[in-house]
């Protein structure tokens, strides 16, 4: 049955092999059960409630992806995107709650009608296949980054912005986390070497293991005003019955004080940096997984698209900001995952993780960090493939894959490689490889710089 469904045989894998694909991409995910409550609360929304509207988003949207696309990718609410919901829409802009989540369900239909139609498609297929290249490596680039950052090795500087932590400062915090994280990389890359089956998600538990150890023998000091909680999990205060003061609040928004200006600049915005961070996601996890075809495009790319979309309207009715393909799910692809069949395993987890939510939010971050930078390390390995000798295709490509780190975002990075590749190849009189949608994209990258 599940060789039917899946096309195990087809695509060279086998149950075990999605099975763990799926476990690897879900533990590497799993601290946005911990991170999107904190940060949307800021809101003014039920912290329980986000985790079980997180759960529930990320379930729907990953078995919609698994049933209707057949691909091993995994969706929840995007960061980001929940820290503009919280600071910007409901912060600076002074907006409710539940109009933020009506802004996200109403950007979700949209995203609908634009899969339906071939839009997105159609914007993917455009993106030359040496700027693909260039968003896989900018992408491995951002999530080692993120992973520099969750193990707390990289932090914040007044002078140089970024620079490595002090080790034997706050040593039995910071310090310890940072080193446990560092020593947890280093398990996963000699697994991996060794050609240990599910490296990656032993590398993770082992290092939290570790964790739980040092906090046992006093090398881990759980200080929670400080940001470092016990590694041990609790049922003891979890509110399962919370979803109820979150689910359908969309509906309800108070849409009186509401310039219809303003609403129409937050659905852009939620809008624009979605569909880039979407397609940018895809593209490099396919990369990755040699899922593109010998044209660069996508097979079954609308039926991916369109689970996206209906993930994005599902998680505003059940209490989320706007839910999206994870770019962890290249984790899994790099464990061998290549069906639906892990995205199911992933989706069931998250649907589990809301009886064992307390477990699954003990999972710290420099337990996931070293996950994320070997990850991160397996997709730049498409640099190689980027034409060089090109320059027109090269530098392009090359601006993209820096932009995505140094400006924390994909779709800023897409944006980068967009309109440099326009300018350039125009400029130096290769204009007719430059698709008409490529002059569209340009455009609108160049006026939402200008306007939002």
């Amino acid at each position: 049955m599940l060789e039917k469904w899946f096309k195990l045989k087809e695509n060279n894998t086998n149950v075990r092999t999605e099975v763990i694909a799926g476990l690897t991409t879900f533990m590497t995910m799993a601290y946005i059960l911990a991170v999107n409550p904190n940060i949307l609360s800021a809101s003014g929304m039920d912290s329980h409630a986000i985790l079980m509207a997180t759960a529930l988003a990320a379930f729907i949207g990953t078995i919609a992806m698994a049933l209707l696309a057949n691909y091993p990718f995994a969706l929840a609410p995007g960061l980001g995107l929940n820290a503009y919901f919280a600071y910007t829409v409901c912060g600076e802009m002074g907006y409710s709650w539940q109009v933020a989540l009506l802004a996200v369900f109403v950007e979700g239909l949209i995203f609908i009608v634009l899969s339906v139609t071939n839009v997105r498609e159609a914007i993917f297929n455009a993106i030359p296949t040496q700027l693909k290249k260039g968003v896989s490596v900018g992408i491995g680039l951002f999530i080692a980054f993120i992973g520099f950052q969750n193990a707390g090795i990289v932090v914040n500087s007044d002078s140089t912005l970024v620079t490595v932590i002090d080790f034997t400062k706050d040593f039995n915090t910071a310090g310890i986390s940072a080193l446990l994280a560092i020593i947890g990389t280093f398990i996963i890359v000699i697994l991996h070497v060794k050609k240990v089956k599910g490296s990656i998600l032993i590398g993770i538990f082992a290092t939290w293991i570790l964790g739980i150890i040092c906090q046992l023998t006093g090398l881990y000091a759980v200080t929670p005003d400080a940001g470092y909680y016990s590694l041990l999990p609790s049922f003891s205060t979890f509110n399962f019955g919370a979803i109820g003061q979150t689910f359908g609040q969309c509906f309800r928004a108070d849409f009186s004080s509401v310039r219809i200006t303003d609403f129409i600049v937050i659905v852009l915005a939620f809008l624009f940096v979605d569909v880039f961070d979407t397609l940018g996601t895809l593209i490099g996890c396919a990369n990755k997984a040699d899922m593109l075809d010998k044209d660069g495009k996508l097979p079954r790319i609308k039926p991916a698209l369109l689970a996206d979309a209906i993930a994005t309207s599902a998680g505003a009715i059940l209490g989320t900001s706007t839910t999206t393909t994870f770019v962890e799910s290249s984790a899994g692809v790099a464990e061998g995952g290549r069906t639906g069949l892990a995205s199911v395993v992933t989706g069931l987890l998250f649907l589990v993780s809301i009886i064992f939510a307390p477990i699954f939010t003990a999972i710290p971050g420099f337990a996931t960090a070293p996950a994320l930078l070997f990850v991160g390390f397996l997709m730049i390995s498409a640099v190689v493939q980027i034409d060089f000798n090109d320059l027109t295709e090269a530098v392009p490509a090359y601006l993209c894959l820096l932009a995505m780190p140094l400006l924390y975002s994909i779709s800023e990075g897409i944006a980068v490689g967009v309109i440099s590749y326009v300018i350039i190849n125009a400029i130096c009189g290769k204009a007719k490889k430059i698709t008409p949608l490529m002059y569209v994209l340009a455009v609108l990258f160049v006026l939402k710089y200008i306007f939002l």
